[in-house]
């Protein structure tokens, strides 16, 4: 039973969703359901507000998380019913790592609204990103910018000419160990800066056949000119059985798969690990142009967020599933939910292509696509324990559950927006939905 607290939360939010609804979030709230829709409880936390919501299955607010500071992006619940929330502050001065996606901060705030643990990284030299991974022993997987000038880029192997902002933010990957109620300890970290190869530069020790090493990452690899964050990593994910991280590289067109059964040590290196390869790259899929074994025409990943694997016991375990954003896709503007059967070896490696071709599968296993679904940005997808998906097509804040056969069985659009430039923001990152006897969900009911 909700307590009266609760009660009371639910009742004004309610009204509020009225009031966003007039604002002019032309078509806002539930719009849609069916018996067909997994029931369960949908975290929500649009981009440009500092209140993240929990839905029940009629569309309803159940529970609010009040911040100081907007999404920066990514929302989930903890078991205990905690939420952790990334969330976007900036350096006090120097280099801001102004890009979409820029968080800098990360909280575990309790039900009831109290901050347990913050931790901030946000300087002039590295700022967190996108997204955050609880791992099963309580440590956080985070993504940060780093930055290398244009005197390391170059020293590097960069080609001059792919420098258009003057310097590079290559990305890494952090493993926190939370030390509430404020920092923690970097216990592991992976860095692209120490997996390079180039053949613009033969005096470099990187200088190397870029079609011949598909486990490291050409550092002359660039889209629109250069820009300085050159890998724009958005997702991070976990799979604990293989030990294994995914990443989704969006300027790249790609998912990495990393090793993290590593030493920080292994990681930068070629070997060692359960996986003998260190920190180089033991999967990529998306885009073969990155490694010279294709065209544009063998592109399938187009600005993807929200790579992870589906969990164990649900249709397609095993399988990583995504939102392929289709920006800039053959010239046309649309978008896809991409289910990719990954080409796993009973080791836990993966099948790695012969010279000159490019990463197994050919194509997705499961594809939702329909007309005029296209997010240009942001967006994201989560496989149900009914088989459903529940997709969140991020920039106009639309968040949908389709059955395998593509039938939308819930349908609802987020009403709570903040002023922009351009009139009312209404962006949500990506969502995720909770069974209701789900360990958090119960945590929940159960706080005062």
């Amino acid at each position: 039973m909700r307590s009266p607290y609760r009660q009371a939360v639910a009742v004004a939010l309610g009204f509020l969703t009225i009031v966003a609804t007039a604002l002019g979030a032309g078509r806002s709230g539930l719009s849609g359901s069916t018996s067909q829709a997994w029931p369960g409880y949908t975290l929500l936390a649009p981009i440009a507000l500092p209140t993240t919501y929990l839905l029940d299955i009629d569309g309803n607010v159940f529970h609010i998380w009040e911040s100081d500071a907007p999404a920066g992006n990514a929302a989930y619940l903890l078991p205990n019913g905690h939420l952790l929330r990334t969330e976007q502050v900036v350096p006090e001065s120097g280099r801001t790592f102004d890009r979409g996606g820029a968080g800098g901060r990360i909280r575990e705030i309790a039900p009831g609204g109290t901050v347990l643990w913050e931790f901030v990284l946000s300087t002039s030299e590295r700022r967190l990103h996108h997204d955050v991974k609880s791992l099963p022993n309580g440590n956080i997987l985070m993504i940060a910018w780093e930055a290398k000038t244009a005197d390391q880029a170059l020293a590097a192997g960069r080609d001059p000419s792919s420098l258009k902002d003057g310097e590079l933010w290559p990305d890494t990957v952090l493993e926190v160990r939370p030390t509430p109620p404020r920092g923690g300890d970097v216990v592991w970290e992976w860095h692209v800066w120490d997996h390079l190869v180039q053949d613009v530069d033969p005096a470099k020790a990187n200088y190397g056949d870029v079609a011949a090493h598909l486990e490291l990452v050409d550092l002359n690899y660039v889209v629109a000119g250069g820009p300085a964050d050159w890998n724009h990593t958005n997702s991070v994910a976990y799979n604990a059985d293989l030990d294994q991280i995914v990443i989704s590289v969006h300027e790249f067109g790609e998912i990495w798969i990393l090793d993290h059964s590593t030493t920080t040590a292994e990681a930068s290196e070629h070997t060692g690990g359960r996986y003998g390869r260190g920190g180089d790259l033991l999967y990529r899929w998306g885009n073969p142009q990155t490694y010279r074994a294709g065209g544009p025409q063998d592109q399938i990943l187009f600005g993807q967020h929200d790579a992870q694997w589906v969990a164990t016991g649900l249709s397609g375990q095993g399988h990583v599933l995504l939102f392929n954003n289709g920006l800039g896709r053959s010239g046309q503007s649309f978008s896809t939910v991409d289910e990719i059967e990954l080409p796993l070896l009973p080791d836990g490696s993966y099948t790695r292509p012969a010279a000159g071709e490019a990463f197994l599968p050919e194509r997705p296993v499961w594809r939702y696509e329909s007309d005029g679904f296209y997010s240009p940005n942001i967006s994201g997808a989560q496989r149900l324990p009914n088989g459903d998906t529940l997709i969140c097509e991020g920039a106009s804040g639309h968040v949908f559950e389709v059955t395998s056969a593509g039938e939308i069985v819930w349908d609802y659009t987020n009403p709570f927006s903040a002023s922009g430039p351009r009139g009312p923001r209404n962006e949500v990152f990506k969502v995720r939905r909770y069974a209701p006897d789900d360990p958090a969900i119960l945590q929940i009911l159960a706080a005062p």
